[in-house]
């Protein structure tokens, strides 16, 4: 399993955060409650992204339990917010998770578990939705028709075979993250990840993971425009080796 029986292995979870009051306490148990493999150790970089609410003071009231907690004081979106949690960074891998309940970190293990057989260098997961589609796949029709619209356009690219690639839950070998230049702010992280990870090679593997949608009254953030934005960056990352 662990690559150094003999050292324990540090996963950096990097948590973007923007007006999630309501919710990032609660994310944050969920996380600190989760049974890693044995010898994986944790730390936790939550990157508040200039929120207009008390969710930085929720953050810092987190510090003494092992939060390292950062606050951007100007807006930049989630792929700023991760920019800088990716650079803070010192574990042997890389992941992300969202300030909601949409995914639930008892997945982590899971995703963790390719880097740890030493099969894979980078672990894409995958929504339970979007591997085999069902009713949560029926109720949000268009998000599901265009999530699964920009994979397989994205696959195109990468040459990969990938059935979520707007998917949260991405893990890297810390040395390959490094290797990988990241520029976009917003939700353009997603396409622009995969395609740069596809031109390194790496070894990779897809998980399938759980999922809870939420609505934009619960505190959705992404649009339409986003969608339009991932079809610029695939075919920006896909076209152009920049």
């Amino acid at each position: 399993m662990n690559p150094d029986p003999n050292k324990d292995f540090l996963l950096s979870i990097v948590i973007p955060v923007y007006n999630e009051e309501k919710y990032i306490d609660r994310v944050l148990e969920r996380v600190f409650a989760v049974s890693f493999q044995p010898g994986v150790k944790i730390e936790v970089i939550a990157v508040d992204d200039c929120s207009r609410d008390a969710t930085y003071e929720h953050l810092k009231a987190w510090e003494a339990k092992g939060v390292r907690a950062v606050r951007h004081e100007k807006n930049g979106g989630k792929g700023a917010a991760l920019h800088t949690g990716f650079a803070l960074a010192k574990g042997d891998a890389v992941t992300v998770q969202d300030a909601d309940f949409e995914y639930d970190p008892n997945d982590l293990p899971r995703v963790l578990q390719p880097v740890l057989d030493g099969v894979a260098d980078a672990v894409f997961g995958a929504r339970d939705s979007f591997w085999a589609p069902g009713p949560l796949a029926e109720r949000f029709h268009w998000h599901y028709v265009i999530n699964k619209f920009l994979s397989v356009f994205s696959n195109i690219f990468s040459g990969y075979g990938l059935h979520d690639m707007e998917c949260c839950y991405k893990l890297f070998r810390k040395e390959l993250l490094d290797k990988i230049q990241l520029v976009e702010n917003r939700f353009g992280f997603e396409p622009e990840v995969t395609l740069k990870t596809s031109r390194l090679k790496p070894a990779i593997r897809e998980v399938q993971v759980s999922y809870a949608a939420r609505t934009y009254a619960e505190g959705k953030k992404i649009n339409w425009k986003d969608g339009v934005s991932a079809i610029r960056c695939i075919l920006k990352y896909g076209l152009f080796r920049r």
